[in-house]
């Protein structure tokens, strides 16, 4: 993969813990682009219908299941801030959205998922074969978005986190199972599965507003590192939220024997004993009632869920280095709180 994968030192610049509602950061970049956003969900449910029935059924039950559109609010955000005066962001917000919701169908799929945001999966409630299908329509629709729009580069940008996501998830199958996982090749998973895209969402703006090479690249890496920190956190998350704030069955990752950051660090810290539990648990798939908790307690008492939200918050501290390229105003600080936002989801 083409995507930095070194594992971040630690710096003195931490993001805060705050006390502020985290909410209110995304309720206020969301008001800043409300009428751009409202424009993106109405080319969204446009351009996922079709003469084929179940196609805006399936998708549609994706959308109705709620989410955040952090990803489509990232692009909007991003172009307001480098000045652009046009539409394209809108629909290439879209189209960032219909990426992410077609990899959000697929990676159900693949994860056996049964709760997406809390509700049934796309998968669950009509199968898997047509979320696999409605998954690739999505793709489709992206694409036939970025055509229209003209751009090269916007079509290298978006067309290049496509292909760096698939990467991502591949090589997730690739390390699943396997407790001798780097945390360099942990990187590159979630540098591609979920930074690729964060990455690609903020850089276009910059690119539709035709700023200056400085300005993309620190939009892109404003959006790369929020998405490694974002997906660090919803790693911790895995092991220490309620599944109504996590949106999905907790512990999921631990029964799909997914080897995230908490478990490489409890891993690498651990007793002779205590790895001999983490391959049975995740290597051999050989899980018994109880795991699940004592998984969780080996974590904590090895302070691997909290060091994992501390790598977040250096790569929070790095997002918010890329915006100091920008002049201060309210789109630099409504991109500024929403780094505030992924991490203190972790509270």
């Amino acid at each position: 993969m083409s995507a930095t994968t070194a594992p971040v030192s630690a710096t003195p610049t931490k993001v805060a813990s705050g006390t502020r509602d985290p909410e209110q950061a995304l309720e206020t970049l969301t008001a800043l682009v409300r009428d751009d956003l409202e424009a993106c969900n109405r080319l969204i449910v446009e351009r996922m219908q079709s003469p084929v029935a179940l196609i805006p059924q399936l998708a549609a039950h994706l959308v109705a299941a709620g989410g955040k559109r952090i990803r489509p609010l990232l692009t909007l955000a991003a172009a307001r801030l480098c000045g652009h005066q046009g539409q394209r962001h809108v629909a290439l917000a879209a189209c960032v959205e219909f990426i992410h919701t077609a990899t959000l169908l697929h990676d159900d799929v693949v994860d056996e998922s049964a709760l997406r945001r809390g509700a049934p999966s796309a998968n669950a409630v009509f199968g898997n074969k047509p979320s696999v299908l409605v998954g690739d329509f999505l793709f489709a629709r992206a694409f036939q978005i970025m055509v229209a729009d003209g751009s090269l580069r916007v079509l290298d940008i978006l067309a290049t986190a496509s292909a760096t996501i698939a990467e991502g998830e591949v090589l997730q199958l690739v390390t699943q199972n396997d407790t001798a996982t780097t945390e360099e090749q942990y990187l590159q998973v979630i540098e591609g599965k979920t930074a690729a895209l964060f990455a690609a969402a903020t850089e276009v703006g910059a690119v539709v507003a035709e700023r200056p090479q400085a300005e993309a690249e620190a939009l892109r890496e404003y959006g790369r590192t929020l998405g490694v920190a974002f997906q660090l956190v919803d790693d911790a998350l895995d092991y220490s939220a309620s599944q109504a704030a996590l949106g999905k069955t907790v512990g999921d990752d631990f029964r799909e024997g997914k080897i995230t950051l908490p478990v490489l660090l409890a891993f690498n810290s651990a007793a002779e004993e205590e790895q001999v539990f983490w391959r049975r648990v995740l290597e051999e798939r050989d899980q018994a009632d109880g795991d699940l908790e004592k998984a969780i307690a080996l974590m904590q008492s090895r302070g691997t869920l909290q060091a994992t939200i501390e790598r977040a918050r250096e790569y929070g501290a790095r997002a918010l280095d890329a915006l100091s390229i920008f002049p201060d105003g309210e789109e630099r600080r409504a991109l500024a709180g929403i780094v505030e936002f992924c991490i203190a989801r972790a509270r």
